[in-house]
């Protein structure tokens, strides 16, 4: 099963984000003791195009309690660079 997790930054959080970008993508390289695999991720960003301000991930998972777990594990979920999360089954119907 599929599912989105959206997040985005609190409001000048990305000294945060930046403080603990290496311990989440540490995180991010190994998601296999979850039981989940990242089909696709990256960060949300402004308009510029370039500034940091969220992160969305499409991830398989059996259940959303697996979900859960690993974004509760997340080094940014810990540090609570998120404001706002939304995790949200998916169903693939292009691409």
């Amino acid at each position: 099963m599929l599912f989105v997790i959206h997040a985005v930054d609190h409001k000048d959080g990305l000294a945060t984000r930046l403080a603990h970008y290496d311990a989440h993508k540490a995180f991010l390289s190994d998601t296999s003791s979850f039981g989940v695999a990242i089909v696709m991720s990256g960060p949300l960003v402004a308009d510029d195009g370039q500034t940091m301000i969220g992160s969305l991930f499409l991830i398989e998972a059996p259940d959303r309690a697996a979900i859960e777990r690993f974004h509760d594990a997340d080094p940014f979920r810990r540090a609570g660079i998120w404001e706002r999360v939304t995790i949200t089954a998916f169903i693939r119907r292009q691409g």
